[in-house]
């Protein structure tokens, strides 16, 4: 190899050093920093051209407004607490994909109404939303992503999507991208980070972080009858409920008048949801002849 060779490669490995010491992003949560080959706004653009997927594929958004409005203001509330409370939040339920909630990058969160039925208090609702809330500020959703489906693929559907404002190109690739984000599996480091985070964004709004403890007791419960979606997305180490209640034990015992919302969670969703059961129940079977 001649000298002139040697000091190209060198210029080059430099060049690549640089550019990756330059790609560093510093995690608003811990401070830590990580490898991220993209800006912020790549993930809303993600965010803003795949909703639209995501919500077609899981049923659509229910349709009771109020249910809807609720959901949506507390988020809201809880969002305003995070590292990034500048982004635009979008917070809505979902019709189908099983007892779950997910979460895209830009901010775009959901909830499913077979989770929602399952809750029975707006504090346990705000753990769902809180630990969704963290996946984005962190940008998990977005380093879960690119371990799936690779960063290439990922950085292409963010730059197609900022550039054209809509999802279209390469169907294969946006298909690869959707069901990526409806099947991402997060690092245990992501889930711990995420719980208590989560536990912080919900406290200082206001709400009991034992609803987030209550919350992962109902899910276990459900584990145990049948496969429950969100474990399947999530992992259920069998540490989370002893580290969440150490970490109350330790930040939040002192804490009081926290909200639980027992009445305003059963007005606001269990009230529409058996309302709608009661529509459902009470439509006319046609019989064979009638057919």
């Amino acid at each position: 190899m001649t000298r002139r060779t040697i000091l190209a490669v060198l210029v080059l490995v430099l060049g690549l050093v640089v550019a990756l010491l330059s790609s560093c992003a510093v995690d608003p949560v811990t401070g830590d920093q990580h490898l991220m080959l993209f800006s912020p706004d790549k993930d809303i653009a993600l965010g803003r051209q795949y909703s639209p997927l995501v919500e077609k594929e899981l049923g659509g958004r229910m349709p009771e407004q109020g249910l809807q409005s609720y959901i949506n203001q507390v988020g809201q509330r809880i969002a305003s607490f995070c590292q990034r409370p500048d982004l635009s939040y979008h917070f809505a339920a979902l019709e189908e994909g099983g007892a779950n909630a997910l979460a895209l990058p830009g901010g775009y969160i959901y909830v499913t109404r077979d989770l929602l039925k399952e809750l029975k208090t707006e504090a346990q609702l705000a753990s769902v939303l809180s630990h969704e809330i963290t996946h984005v500020v962190a940008r998990h959703t977005v380093a879960a992503m690119s371990r799936q489906i690779g960063m290439t693929a990922l950085l292409g559907a963010a730059i197609a999507g900022s550039a054209s404002g809509s999802v279209r190109g390469d169907v294969p690739a946006a298909a690869s991208v959707l069901g990526s984000l409806l099947t991402l599996q997060y690092s245990r480091e992501d889930e711990t980070e995420a719980d208590l985070a989560g536990l912080s964004y919900m406290t200082q709004a206001g709400y009991d972080p034992n609803g987030m403890i209550e919350t992962m007791q109902i899910l276990e419960k459900l584990q145990t009858i049948r496969p429950t979606e969100f474990f399947s997305t999530h992992p259920n180490p069998e540490s989370r409920i002893t580290y969440l209640q150490d970490r109350i034990a330790t930040r939040y015992a002192s804490l009081g008048g926290l909200k639980k919302g027992e009445e305003e969670y059963r007005q606001k969703v269990l009230a529409p949801l058996s309302e709608r059961k009661k529509r459902f129940n009470a439509q006319p079977v046609e019989s064979p002849s009638e057919k």
